[in-house]
């Protein structure tokens, strides 16, 4: 059976003892009741992995021995998902979520035109990240960017993707994203619009900045629901 894995953030591999948080403590301990003796897994969310075995199984402070460190290899595909905020925060949250099973290395709040909330709890969202890499047993974070305004992020980061695509429900010409992606490239990008889509002029900028506007199917998709078909291709293919 696998051990169960818990983040430390600042996760020196050079200690041979730990003292884990009160909140891991407590979760270990009171939670799963692991006693001394138990194995478990500690990770950084930057691909250090420790094996550790308990030695004081204190729920406020448990404390382990370092028994093994590796270094997991970084996610071969450069995956970012820029995607409007949305009115539903539960949704945004699924979203995340799912992103990160999938393997999303990147994930980049949007505010345009039509986004109806900006809002974000940038802490309550990372949580959510954090839970999800722990659960599906990944030791690399996706990294989390505050929201930036759709008109104003076009100068650094979308220029180091070798795929770039814009999914829209407007008429016009696009094509369908199953057909245009390259298995043979591992850095992609794609951005995701608000519940009322992007405006015409955010689609006209997008293409400006070498952008390939995109379909995902005929049926129109949530907000959530399209970042999670797009994190699911760009991931997989």
């Amino acid at each position: 059976m696998p051990l169960p894995v818990f983040y430390i953030a600042a996760l020196d591999s050079g200690l041979d003892e730990i003292d884990l948080s009160e909140d891991s403590s407590k979760h270990i301990v009171q939670v799963l009741r692991m006693q001394t003796g138990e194995r478990l897994e500690l990770t950084d969310g930057k691909g250090c992995l420790l094996t550790a075995e308990i030695i004081a199984d204190n729920k406020k402070k448990c404390r382990v021995s370092v028994l093994e460190s590796t270094i997991q290899q970084a996610p071969e595909k450069n995956i970012c998902i820029g995607i409007s905020l949305i009115k539903n925060s539960g949704r945004f949250e699924w979203f995340l979520e799912k992103a990160t099973e999938l393997g999303v290395t990147r994930i980049l709040p949007l505010v345009c035109e039509r986004t109806e909330k900006q809002q974000f709890r940038y802490e309550r969202m990372k949580s959510i990240l954090l839970s999800a890499m722990l659960q599906s047993r990944q030791c690399w974070l996706p990294e989390l960017h505050e929201p930036v305004l759709f008109c104003d992020f076009w100068s650094g980061t979308p220029a180091i993707y070798q795929q770039k695509f814009i999914a829209h429900c407007m008429e016009g010409e696009k094509g369908e994203l199953t057909d245009l992606l390259n298995g043979d490239l591992s850095s992609k990008m794609m951005l995701i619009g608000p519940e009322g889509d992007f405006t015409i002029e955010e689609v006209d900028q997008a293409v400006r900045n070498h952008f390939l506007p995109v379909s995902m199917g005929k049926n129109r998709l949530r907000t959530e629901t399209a970042g999670v078909v797009a994190a699911s291709l760009l991931c997989l293919v």
